[in-house]
């Protein structure tokens, strides 16, 4: 039995019998014992007499049973060891998603595996990477991988929960900064921020960059990322300015995620942009050089202060102006009701022929929210799945005294009457905490008669008290397609 000492602590194979095993050897000489001649045990009166008889055999068969032995050596061969005639890049794949633990164990499997690990492109270090000894740490664990490495490193993902210093992710990303290195993942957990090195802005090489609370100040040289397709940015400490230049300096930029960040002013200037997820406590959101956005998820945990309702364009046409080719829209918290700012109209000087998939989160008793919604969908005739979230109700109690609000709610009244372009591709509708109020009751009814192909309509309730009423209330809604079903779900489904 033979061990190898790994930074784990000592591995030892599972199975004793694999390839250049002196335990293969034994088992491999006794298949090639001669073929002994076969004796019998004759009985006789006095006791036992053993006599000896020779069998004659045919040659061929002889040599038929000398040759069956290499080809059973072979066999077993084959088959304790198949995976290593597995392609390479299929084997880095695999040993890819194992924990490093569990790769470093694979290097006592043969000689042919023993360097796997030190020239895995692919390294991730997470609460999984720990020792059977207990005076080895995660740092000492990550030390010595980076330092016995061999080749390039293309991707590193740092998730550790325990408190890492920063001096020592430093070495680690001055480490990968020489290795060309095209994905870079760091999760910080600890109780400080961990500042960006600036050497790691010199990393050209870099697809993929995704960063948890840390601090982001490039350095003033920095001229972006030119190959940066994909870009996430959660409860980073980054100015509004150093934002915009970093986005904008990304040509190649195609997803985006930003989550929770400091700044209320959110500007996105990417003409390669396809894919953006955004939340935060956002007062304002601006599109600009993003004809390519086919994807959009903007969630705004801030609510709009007063509305302006003198003015020459409404942020819903600012909005979708510059998303030419949307295919999935997804708005939630106070989203709607930053588009409602502006002027109010029941369409759009151009339509949305790309949109498939409206999310959105919906205030019925404001009738300003439910005619942008109403316009969105008159605006957009390739829909095919709609979402709407039930939002609270207002605040103000003097909302409905307004003049432009009771125009807003006379408009919708309107288009509930005089409806002449109805949901032609609409097949699926989700609705989420409804209640039996006549506002979100009359959107309903509108919905289902002017969707001539629709499947169907799943209804969640706000209260589980109130679903059998509300059940009620439905079934006595009119149809347009005599195919669509009503199904109720509870808060827990």
């Amino acid at each position: 039995m033979f061990t190898r000492t790994t930074p784990f602590g000592p591995v030892v194979p599972s199975n004793p019998v694999c390839r250049n095993s002196p335990h293969l050897k034994p088992q491999l000489a006794f298949s090639h014992s001669l073929i002994p001649k076969q004796q019998t045990l004759i009985r006789s009166f006095g006791g036992w007499m053993r006599s000896s008889i020779s069998i004659s055999l045919d040659q061929s068969e002889v040599n038929m049973e000398q040759r069956e032995p290499p080809k059973s050596r072979l066999k077993l061969e084959m088959e304790l060891d198949r995976f290593s005639d597995l392609p390479s890049d299929v084997i880095e794949k695999i040993l890819s998603r194992l924990p490093i633990r569990e790769a470093a164990r694979t290097s006592v499997l043969s000689s042919n595996w023993r360097y796997r690990l030190a020239m895995l492109r692919h390294l991730v270090f997470d609460d999984r990477c720990v020792s059977t000894q207990k005076h080895i740490t995660f740092v000492d664990i990550v030390d010595h991988v980076l330092l016995g490495h061999i080749g390039p490193i293309h991707k590193f993902r740092l998730s550790h929960r325990g408190g890492l210093a920063n001096w020592d992710i430093d070495r680690w990303i001055l480490h990968l900064s020489r290795n060309s290195i095209k994905e870079v993942i760091l999760r910080n957990s600890g109780l400080c921020r961990y500042r960006i090195p600036s050497y790691l802005f010199s990393c050209q090489d870099i697809i993929h960059l995704e960063l948890l609370l840390c601090v982001l100040k490039p350095p003033p040289t920095f001229k972006g990322f030119r190959n940066l397709k994909s870009l996430v940015i959660e409860r980073v400490t980054l100015a509004q300015d150093v934002f915009q230049n970093l986005i904008a300096c990304c040509p190649l930029l195609e997803k985006l995620t930003l989550l929770r960040p400091k700044f209320t002013h959110l500007k996105i200037d990417a003409p390669n942009l396809q894919f953006l997820y955004v939340e935060g406590f956002f007062e304002d959101v601006t599109f600009e050089n993003t004809l390519n956005l086919t994807d959009v998820c903007i969630s705004i945990y801030r609510r709009v202060g007063g509305r302006t309702w003198v003015c020459d364009n409404s942020n819903l046409v600012k909005f979708l102006v510059q998303l030419p080719l949307i295919q999935r829209l997804k708005g939630g918290g106070y989203f709607l009701q930053n588009l409602v700012v502006g002027s109010l109209s029941p369409k759009l000087p151009k339509l949305c022929l790309y949109l498939k998939f409206l999310s959105i989160m919906v205030n019925f008793n404001d009738p300003a929210e439910v005619l942008t919604v109403l316009c969105l969908l008159r605006s957009s005739p390739a829909v095919q799945e709609l979402e709407i979230s039930a939002g609270s109700a207002l605040e103000e109690l003097d909302f409905y005294a307004h003049q432009e609000v009771q125009a807003a709610l006379s408009e919708v009244n309107s288009l509930y009457g005089n409806w002449i372009c109805p949901f032609t591709q609409l097949r699926v509708v989700k609705i989420s905490n409804i209640c039996d109020v006549k506002n979100a009751l009359d959107f309903v009814r509108f919905l289902l008669l002017n969707s001539p192909v629709l499947k169907k309509m799943i209804v969640t309730p706000n209260d589980a008290n109130d679903s059998l009423e509300l059940m009620k209330q439905f079934l006595w809604l009119g149809r347009a397609s005599v195919l669509s079903e009503i199904i109720f779900l509870d808060q827990n489904s």
